[in-house]
């Protein structure tokens, strides 16, 4: 990609002169009266309801009247008649310019002075050509924005991945796939709040700037306010406002937004994205796996209308789901069993003879959750339930009745990829109390990831909070799911990219 300079990129040579020549049709534009950069225009239909509206008519024989406008990506012909391809919201439209049409001097001095990119509008009447296309045949049409750049690789979409992600503008412009891929985001997104709502939650909103981060274990973002002379920090998790929430007598929230976290990029990893966090009151871990899967194939069957897709090359049938314990899994896959040990050097040596690594500060479970990470994670590729996580790694989860070790927690796994977290929650303030204390010495011990202590948290627990449980659903991996996207940057907008240095 070329060089920036004052922000943006510098044009090579010959598209420098390129964009002079679209200056120099801009003021010739002026010049008649023409306004380059118009305003309202009355748009009545659209390209693919046009073609499926029309296409029951014979060669030649023409429809009604459209007024439509959109963006010339293709001119073809230079005489006495030219077809053109124009592109709305919804994709594509041949149109058909002609002198004796529109004019000699409207033609001539108008139209041809019309390059790829300008966006017009256009009065017209639909009919279908010899070769079965519908078109509009252009009856006026009016310059509504004079593009002053060409648009990049014309007639094959624009291929650079670098430039697609930090000119998103463009890559919709140009790719229609990808315009349907955050339509398809859209509808998802759509699918699960009507789920949830449909199930009586309630939509909320809790703030994005918090005095502690937590909820998760994850290095935030720091800002300061000058006001109040104190450090916030970018929420990582939207949990505990929406906890305080179930304690105050609101038994079924939701908040669907925007969280933030300091930390590695990749396919799967954006320091911004979006999350939906759920809660409800009176119901176990159970009762949320089971509504965690109902988001899931709703949303599959909202916008692709089936629940077995292909990602990535892989089938995965979202309707057959597995629920399994992670020390079950990691049985399966190694043949240890970490929670028969009684010490932590009995987990050591089982971790060390089948080459799983650890750290010092890990207890048993702490080293269950890195056989797991290690030997099963990327295994998962049918959707999976993993349960009963090691109370260890579990600070704001409820303990299981039977075994303390473990929580009533679940992660869903589809693809090798964790794609939902939830758990009974704690409800107990004590308990809960001593597990942020158990995490401020994780913390001391160099664990910059472990969850801080949030004494208001504790507070409000004390007013009772009733038997809850609540899950996390990565949107933009859901996205990526369900659109076969490779990478969270092609279900994103606008990625997080460094800038181009000068």
């Amino acid at each position: 990609m070329a060089k920036e300079k004052n922000g943006a990129p510098e044009a090579p040579q010959d598209e420098n002169e390129m964009i002079r020549v679209r200056r120099e049709k801009l003021e010739a534009f002026k010049e008649r009266g023409v306004a380059p950069f118009g305003h309202r225009f009355d748009v009545d239909g659209f390209s693919t309801d046009i073609k499926a509206k029309y296409d029951h008519l014979a060669e030649d024989e023409e429809g009604g009247a459209v007024k439509i406008a959109g963006r010339i990506m293709a001119i073809r012909g230079h005489g006495k008649a030219s077809f053109a391809t124009l592109r709305d919201k919804l994709g594509d439209i041949q149109v058909y310019f002609k002198l004796d049409v529109l004019g000699e001097e409207k033609y001539k001095e108008e139209f041809r002075r019309l390059d790829i990119g300008d966006i017009i509008g256009i009065h017209g009447t639909v009919f279908k050509t010899r070769r079965g296309e519908v078109t509009v045949r252009v009856d006026d049409f009016t310059l509504l924005s004079k593009s002053l750049r060409p648009l990049p690789e014309k007639f094959h979409g624009l291929k650079d991945v670098d430039m697609r992600y930090r000119q998103r503008y463009l890559d919709l412009i140009t790719n229609l796939d990808v315009r349907e891929t955050f339509r398809k985001r859209t509808r998802i997104i759509q699918s699960v709040r009507s789920y949830l709502d449909d199930m009586g939650y309630l939509e909320v909103e809790t703030p994005v700037l918090q005095t502690i981060a937590g909820g998760a274990a994850a290095r935030p973002f720091i800002t300061h306010h000058n006001a109040l002379d104190i450090d916030l920090y970018l929420r990582i998790a939207t949990e505990l406002p929406l906890k305080r929430l179930i304690i105050g007598g609101l038994d079924r929230v939701y908040e669907l937004g925007r969280v933030f976290r300091n930390e590695g990029m990749d396919v799967r990893h954006n320091p911004e994205f979006t999350t939906i966090e759920f809660y409800q009151a009176y119901a176990d871990y159970t009762d949320t796996m089971d509504i965690t899967e109902g988001i899931l194939l709703n949303a599959a069957k909202t916008v692709l209308g089936t629940t077995t897709i292909n990602y990535q090359g892989t089938e995965i049938d979202l309707a057959k789901v597995r629920r399994i314990s992670m020390n079950d899994a990691v049985k399966e896959a190694t043949g240890k069993d970490f929670l028969a040990c009684n010490t932590v050097e009995e987990a050591r040596a089982l971790a060390d003879s089948i080459g799983v690594p650890y750290e010092p500060r890990h207890g048993i479970g702490g080293i269950l959750n890195q056989a797991f990470e290690e030997k099963v994670e990327e295994t998962l590729i049918q959707p999976t339930f993993i349960t009963n996580h090691p109370t260890e790694i579990s600070p704001l989860a409820k303990r299981n009745a039977e075994d303390p070790r473990i929580t009533d927690r679940f992660e869903f796994f589809i693809y090798g990829r964790e794609l939902a977290n939830g758990f009974t929650e704690l409800n107990d303030p004590i308990d809960q109390e001593g597990r942020f204390l158990d995490q401020l010495k994780q913390r001391e011990a160099g664990d910059d990831e472990a969850h801080a202590m949030d004494r208001d948290y504790i507070t409000a627990m004390e007013y009772g909070l009733p038997p809850t449980s609540g899950v996390g659903i990565g949107i933009d991996r859901l996205v990526m799911l369900l659109t076969d996207a490779a990478s969270i940057r092609d279900v994103l907008f606008f990625p997080t990219m460094k800038p181009i240095e000068e």
